[in-house]
């Protein structure tokens, strides 16, 4: 057998299934979202979304087929220098990018539009792989943590420059991987005393009921533990650590655009404005919730065939599959993606070297934090910020992006046992 058949023979098959089955099915479902009774045109028709969409999934292929057939090392060789052309092109991008609702987040060729900031994921995910694949990368280490944070910053600020806060805000996904790569848990403890402290605060109207709860907890915690005075002490800078983080939270709230205000107001408030701010969020769950148990039938979505809600091909994709198929829809798209996902962690722990598995973590990482935050923005557990449904919502760029990421992995996985032969 060839060197070449063998490492065919490796490719997981299994996970490109899953990703056809979801490419698949997306695509059938962008169709449902702009699909017109009473003007019906073809599936195939390039001049509805579609179409345009058949055409960014037949360049996507082109994409696979250059990446397995390209050399496995190519990837690791190339990922400082394409951080550092996406980084500049991010640095370009709030310059001479096309600016749409408020944001220069694209660059825009002929009828189309590409967004860097979704391609600079996989090329981060790569820098990050390429740095901490060395022997002395150390994450109990402060500098190594530092060196970590700063890969993920950079084209975060740049993104926030855009601005794209939505977008921003996925990097931070990058921090799963790095708890598995061995980040101190305690900085994860703090953060979700931080996300848990916020939440109170945005969600609680009037912050002397904060007050009050803070006040009696860490009474209780007092009484509880040993007394002195270094403990008590200590409680109650704990206690003005978090009342005063609460009413600067309010400050900086409303110093945000008020598009993002209202959005966190919805969050904590769904009924407020349902004909105004909560429009979004109100039709996606009627869409959702009108689809029952079997669905409406497909291209029968009352919601969808009269516009209730905006973005239906892209953010909120997920409703229109909840409107036609029910919950049982919902249900098989949900297990392909937590089986994409399940599929990915048995591959990233196989790895032979770390740059394959900090990688492969990467890639877990952003497939994960867009799934669950786009779910939950369609169904108002999460604000509306923008993120799409991997390999489901319409778009080049982000198909393209999640293609590449992808793929990467798949390619380096199918090259796993060549790896371990250059380790020895």
């Amino acid at each position: 057998m060839r060197q070449d058949d063998l490492y065919i023979n490796k490719i997981d098959w299994i996970t490109i299934g899953i990703y056809a089955s979801l490419v698949i099915i997306g695509w059938f479902n962008i169709y449902a979202a702009v699909y017109d009774e009473q003007a019906a045109k073809s599936i195939f028709d390039f001049s509805i979304n579609s179409g345009k969409q058949l055409v960014w999934i037949g360049t996507a292929l082109l994409l696979i087929t250059v990446i397995m057939v390209a050399d496995y090392r190519l990837f690791e060789n190339l990922s400082i220098i394409l951080y550092g052309v996406f980084v500049i092109f991010l640095l370009i991008t709030p310059f001479f990018g096309k600016e749409i609702n408020g944001q220069r987040a694209w660059f825009e060729i002929g009828a189309f539009r590409l967004q860097p900031a979704e391609f600079a994921k996989f090329a981060t995910a790569l820098a990050l792989a390429k740095f901490m694949e060395r022997p002395s990368f150390d994450l109990s280490q402060v500098k190594y943590q530092l060196q970590a944070l700063a890969i993920i910053m950079i084209p975060v600020s740049l993104i926030m420059l855009q601005p794209d806060t939505g977008t921003a805000m996925v990097y931070s996904a990058f921090f799963v991987m790095l708890y598995r790569e061995g980040m101190p848990q305690r900085y994860y403890v703090l953060g979700l005393t931080f996300i848990t402290i916020s939440l109170l605060a945005l969600g609680i109207e009037n912050n002397l009921y904060l007050v009050i709860g803070v006040a009696v907890v860490l009474g209780v915690l007092n009484f509880m533990g040993k007394k002195s005075l270094r403990r008590s002490l200590s409680l109650l800078a704990i206690g003005a650590v978090v009342i005063g983080y609460s009413y600067s939270l309010d400050f900086v709230v409303s110093k945000l655009p008020t598009h993002q205000q209202n959005r966190i107001m919805v969050l904590f408030n769904p009924d407020l404005d349902p004909l105004g701010v909560g429009w979004n969020v109100t039709q996606s769950k009627i869409a959702i919730g009108s689809g029952g148990f079997w669905g409406k039938g497909y291209l029968e979505g009352t919601q969808t065939k009269f516009d209730f809600v905006p973005e239906q091909h892209t953010d909120f994709i997920f409703c229109t599959l909840g409107e036609e198929f029910g919950w049982v829809g919902s249900i098989v798209v949900v297990f392909l993606f937590c089986s994409l996902l399940i599929r990915l962690i048995i591959l990233a722990e196989r790895q032979k070297n770390r740059f394959s598995r900090v990688y492969g973590y990467c890639v877990i990482s952003l497939l994960l934090f867009h799934f669950l935050i786009n779910i939950a923005m369609t169904i108002g557990l999460f604000p509306v910020v923008g993120i799409p449904l991997p390999f489901f919502s319409y778009g080049g760029s982000s198909l393209w992006s999640f293609t590449i990421l992808l793929f990467i992995f798949i390619k380096l996985d199918s090259h796993r046992i060549q790896f371990l032969g250059r380790m020895n």
